[in-house]
C-alpha cells in the first residue's frame, strides 16, 4: 500500500502486461527495493545487462513533526533513500563495466521546499538530490549520467492526498517524456535537478549571495558582527551560481 503495508503483485503485473501488449519485453520482480541486488539480478538474468535505473518506489506516512514515530521515519527512509541506494549500488558495477549508465532519482517539491506534515518524506527526498549530485561526479568517467526529478504527478500514492481533478490533470504521461530524454544514450545532462508536471519542465540551480566576512585580523567573529552584516549576507543582488563546493 502507499503506507508501505501489505504485499501485492497487482501493480507490477499490470505494468508488465501493458508493456507486453504493446510489443515490448518485460518481467516483474516482487522484491522490496531494500534488496536491490535481487531486482538487478532479475534484470541481468532476463536482459543480459542493465543500462537504466529509475528509482521511483515510494510510500507516504504523513504526520506533523511532533507526531512522527521512529517507525514513520525509518519506513520512509528505508524505501525512498535506502531503496534508491540499494538498487543503484547493485547496478553500479554493471554500468561501470559497460562504460554506460543512466540513473534517475525521484525527488519531490516537498524535499526542495518542505511541506507541512512531511518532515520524514521531505528529508528523504532531498537526500536523493545529494546522492544524485555525488553519483553524477563519480560516474562521469564511466559515462554514467545521474539526474534527479521532482515530479508533480497523479499516482496511487498521491491520489490519497490530492483532489481527483488534480490527479487527472497531473498524468504520469506528462512526466515520462522528461525521464525518457534524460535516459537517452545521447543525453549529456548529468547532476541536474528538474521540476516537472502537467507538461511543464524546469531546471533548478543553487544561488549564492556575495556574503560578508564577519571578522578581521584584529577582531573576533561575534553574533553582533553577523547581525551587522546581515543585509550583505542575505542580499541576492550580484548572486553567483555555484556548481560545486570549490566554486568561489
Amino acid at each position: 500500500s502507499f503506507k508501505g503495508e501489505g504485499q501485492s503483485t497487482r501493480a507490477a503485473d499490470k505494468v508488465v502486461e501493458e508493456i507486453r501488449s504493446k510489443g515490448g519485453k518485460a518481467v516483474a520482480n516482487y522484491d522490496s527495493v531494500e534488496f536491490g541486488e535481487k531486482l538487478v539480478d532479475t534484470a541481468i538474468q532476463n536482459f543480459g545487462r542493465i543500462d537504466i535505473v529509475i528509482n521511483n518506489a515510494g510510500i507516504l506516512r504523513d504526520k506533523s513533526f511532533a507526531r512522527i514515530s521512529d517507525l514513520d521515519w525509518d519506513l520512509i527512509h528505508k524505501v525512498h533513500l535506502r531503496g534508491s541506494f540499494s538498487v543503484t549500488r547493485a547496478a553500479w558495477p554493471h554500468m561501470k563495466k559497460n562504460n554506460y549508465g543512466r540513473i534517475i532519482m525521484t525527488s519531490s517539491a516537498a524535499g526542495i521546499y518542505g511541506n507541512f506534515g512531511q518532515g520524514n518524506y521531505s528529508a528523504a527526498k532531498l537526500g536523493l538530490v545529494g546522492l544524485s549530485n555525488t553519483l553524477s561526479i563519480e560516474g562521469r568517467k564511466y559515462n554514467i549520467k545521474c539526474n534527479a526529478i521532482a515530479p508533480s504527478a497523479g499516482s496511487r500514492m498521491t491520489e490519497t492526498v490530492m483532489p481527483p481533478e488534480l490527479v487527472a490533470a497531473l498524468k504520469p504521461e506528462y512526466v515520462a517524456p522528461l525521464v525518457a530524454y534524460l535516459c537517452h544514450e545521447d543525453t549529456e545532462e548529468t547532476g541536474g535537478l528538474f521540476e516537472v508536471g502537467a507538461g511543464w519542465v524546469s531546471k533548478l540551480r543553487w544561488e549564492r549571495t556575495q556574503g560578508a566576512v564577519c571578522r578581521t585580523a584584529t577582531t573576533k567573529m561575534t553574533p553582533e558582527a553577523v547581525r551587522d552584516a546581515w543585509k550583505d549576507i542575505t542580499d541576492f543582488d550580484n548572486a553567483t551560481y555555484p556548481q560545486s563546493a570549490a566554486d568561489p
